[in-house]
């Protein structure tokens, strides 16, 4: 996973810190952290789709994977969603206490159990309740919130609120309380659907639509923090299609609604009692910033948690990076937009359609991708084996691909980094700030790089393949192609970086 720092974390996460140091630094438990931008798989980033053949069975990353349930095990009840009011005005004022009152009863408390030293300790609880692991028995702890979706007693929660827990009860508004099994879970998206035992006739809250959700409308946070329960916080919602770093899907909803440890799978309700959003992560040290999973994203995998208990994403098989305004310029874009192209799997999806590295994907079917982290999450609502249209810059030419997609496997485990091997020959210098050598099978390799070097894309251990579409073989080719190009311009570097390709700017110095 690397040691990457980001400053995202769980309300439960940000809570433990708190208690074990006065300033935290959160180590990125997600392969989306980080403070430089790297190449993403589409292959590991692609949301849900619609359950498909019985034979595909796939768990997200550290997760027991979760196979079709088996031909003779009863199936659960057909979930009843409420139906959602029609579209209205937003009215200037709304009673805050009728809606408190009238959407109280939708919402849950979720209590955990672990049973201590069966698993390995994590710096990171997220099964602490509001006063730490319970040590009693050799359990642990924890509480989070939910909210029912379904009378016969579907709730949605967080999926890292029941993660690794052996018991998992639900406490109601009413003060019953209830036992629950996980019947699906969805470790990429942080989502989990519970069943409870014996219920009937329970209060649901109707789903509303995130992608109507304006800017600036008031919404209601409803939650468990702390463990006091069905604390209500007003706010507005500040942003939309939030990228935090939390993980491959990244579109939240931003909100100043108080959201504090255990309000994790809360729901964030719009004016009209609809729920928007599933409250799941905070920004530790700042004041009333607060993220929320969008309710469509929960619609788009909901039937697979249901039927199948996990979910199924097709997979398009390319490694892709953002673009910024010097690769923009390197590739005689006017502007930095869409998915660079930076390594195709052989055979897959992409290949087949004739996709090539540095092409520029710009559109997934009819919706435009204006930024590289908009692009897995549009590619994974088809399900594996949908056929869709790839939209794509080369050589300044708009073309389009249609592509037939995989099915995506679980991530491989990260490589562990190399230690960096001292050059091979006496290390170049150069105005460009960076000290490079031969690699052997070809190629150079940046040893060092100055803290005032414009090659801000780089970095010790990359190894230059390809400068302005010329094939670099060892230091004396890189000195011939950077001192044939006009000074002042961008040359599209190739970059090898560990085990997976990316392209660079390299701007000629003057």
């Amino acid at each position: 996973m690397g040691g990457r720092t980001c400053w995202l974390r769980t309300p439960e996460t940000a809570m433990q810190l708190l208690r074990t140091a006065p300033i935290a630094v959160l180590l990125a438990l997600s392969t989306g952290c980080g403070s430089s931008p790297s190449p993403s798989s589409v292959g590991a980033s692609e949301r849900g789709a619609p359950a498909q053949s019985e034979q595909l069975a796939q768990a997200g990353e550290g997760t027991a994977s979760l196979g079709d349930r088996a031909v003779d095990a009863p199936a659960p009840p057909p979930l009843r969603l409420a139906s959602p009011s029609g579209p209205t005005p937003v009215p200037a004022t709304f009673d805050v206490a009728e809606l408190a009152e009238r959407v109280k009863p939708t919402v849950v408390n979720i209590l955990t159990t672990q049973r201590a030293g069966l698993r390995g300790a994590s710096p990171f609880d997220f099964f602490s309740g509001p006063e730490g692991p319970s040590p009693r028995g050799g359990e642990r702890s924890g509480a989070g919130t939910g909210f029912i979706i379904d009378g016969a007693g579907y709730v949605v929660t967080n999926e890292h609120v029941v993660r690794d827990a052996d018991e998992v009860s639900v406490r109601l508004a009413d003060d019953r309380q209830l036992s629950a099994k996980v019947v699906g879970r969805d470790p990429k998206l942080d989502l989990a659907l519970l069943l409870l035992d014996d219920a009937r006739d329970l209060p649901a809250a109707p789903l509303g639509s995130s992608e109507g959700l304006r800017v600036g409308e008031h919404v209601l946070a409803v939650g468990n923090p702390f463990g006091l329960g069905h604390t209500v916080t007003l706010g507005i919602v500040s942003a939309k299609a939030r990228s935090i770093g939390a993980g491959p899907y990244d579109d939240f909803i931003q909100t100043d609604a108080s959201i504090n440890p255990g309000n994790s799978g809360g729901p964030l309700f719009n004016w009209r009692g609809e729920v928007v959003g599933i409250n799941t992560a905070i920004r530790p040290g700042a004041n009333n910033i607060g993220f929320a999973i969008p309710i469509d994203a929960l619609r788009d995998v909901l039937p697979q948690l249901r039927e199948r208990g996990h979910v199924v994403r097709g997979k398009l098989g390319l490694v892709f990076q953002p673009m910024s305004p010097e690769l923009a310029k390197a590739l005689g874009l006017e502007k930095p937009r869409g998915a660079l192209v930076a390594q195709i799997e052989p055979r897959g999806s992409a290949a087949r359609a004739g996709l090539k590295p540095g092409d520029v994907i710009v559109a997934v079917g009819q919706t435009e991708i204006a930024h590289a982290e908009e692009l897995p999450r549009n590619v994974a609502r088809n399900a594996p084996g949908a056929t869709i249209d790839i939209s794509y810059l080369r050589d300044g030419k708009r073309l389009t691909a249609r592509a037939t997609l995989d099915k995506l496997a679980d991530e491989p485990p990260a490589a562990s980094s190399q230690p960096r091997r001292a050059p091979s020959q006496p290390a170049a210098s150069n105005k460009l700030g960076i000290q490079v050598s031969d690699e052997s099978g070809g190629g150079v390799r940046i040893d060092g790089i100055s803290p005032t070097s414009p090659l801000s894309e780089l970095r010790p251990g990359d190894v230059l393949l390809e400068v302005g579409g010329k094939p670099v073989s060892d230091v004396d080719s890189l000195g011939r192609i950077l001192q044939g190009a006009a000074p002042g311009s961008t040359l599209l570097a190739r970059v090898r970086r560990g085990d997976s390709l990316r392209f660079a700017p390299i701007t000629v110095p003057k």
